[in-house]
């Protein structure tokens, strides 16, 4: 069963187009979605959480409609931003106390324990936290009424090496449980490295591959050799290219024919997430920033 179902999901603003994007993040799974900045991560899950709707297409969660089931839906999801959505002038104490009545299944000691953990002070005012203690208490919140759903939009942006670690950790023991899902949107490529099932990559608001992280890593190669090895058709080869004075290193989807075509006349590696996605998008002509 899916925990969200995109089909065919289109969306225009300003200069931008979301071109038909259909893909599924399974139940029981961490998803991540990936891509540039611009290309279209954010878009999708504001969709998602009904802050925007789509111009075509639709969306599903838990097989129901969004745009027909929307509040019983959001009850069953938890939703962590790098954004603050959170009132700046209330001390987190009164901020918890204005959430917990929309959560039937909101958990009062299981909230106290994460706020424990995160060394989150009740009485400090929203608006004198540090941007990693807001996505902290950002995350208790999701974390404190029984979500089916995660979702998480940069959840990771502005923490310290230290927690962020912690909370990889943490998704990863939420995982345990096989009822709950996770949607991980990151342009920090190694942490979905360490805890991703699934990856759904989108460029320049289409979608460029959905797959399991395991194929993704098997399928790419990074290949690195003399400049003398290539030709026009050979650079027909390459998802991205980049050439220097000395030497070339690209991308390629398919081992097997990177294997036919250099042999032992060039280096050939598994590359890593952050690898496939500087290369695809350069070809692309997007300016990355991972």
């Amino acid at each position: 069963m899916n925990a969200v179902k995109v089909e065919e999901v289109s969306k225009s603003y300003g200069g931008f187009r979301l071109d038909g994007v259909s893909f599924a993040v399974r139940k029981g799974f961490i998803t991540g979605l990936i891509g540039p900045n611009g290309s279209g991560k954010s878009t999708l899950i504001r969709m998602m959480m009904q802050m925007s709707r789509p111009d075509g297409g639709q969306i599903e969660l838990f097989g129901q409609r969004l745009d027909r089931d929307a509040a019983q839906l959001r009850e069953r999801i938890g939703y962590v931003s790098d954004e603050n959505y959170f009132y700046e002038h209330l001390t987190l104490k009164k901020m918890t106390k204005i959430i917990a009545p929309f959560y039937k299944n909101w958990d009062s000691e299981l909230f106290g324990n994460y706020l424990h953990r995160f060394e989150l002070p009740e009485n400090k005012k929203i608006k004198e936290l540090s941007k990693g203690m807001k996505m902290k208490f950002s995350l208790a919140v999701a974390l404190s009424h029984a979500a089916e759903l995660l979702v998480m939009d940069e959840p990771t942006s502005g923490l310290d090496p230290v927690f962020r670690r912690e909370l990889l950790d943490l998704l990863t023991e939420q995982m345990q449980d096989e009822e709950r899902t996770i949607l991980f949107s990151s342009h920090i490529t190694s942490d979905l490295d360490r805890i991703a099932d699934y990856l759904v990559f989108v460029n320049r608001g289409k979608l460029v591959f959905e797959e399991s992280k395991d194929e993704v890593l098997e399928r790419h190669v990074l290949v690195k050799g003399g400049t003398e090895l290539l030709d026009a058709d050979v650079r027909t080869l390459f998802l991205g290219l980049r050439e220097t004075g000395v030497g070339f290193e690209g991308l390629m989807s398919d081992r097997e024919r990177a294997e036919r075509t250099f042999g032992n006349m060039a280096l050939i590696e598994r590359p890593t997430l952050e690898e496939i996605v500087y290369f695809t998008a350069k070809r692309e002509g997007v300016r990355v920033h991972a």
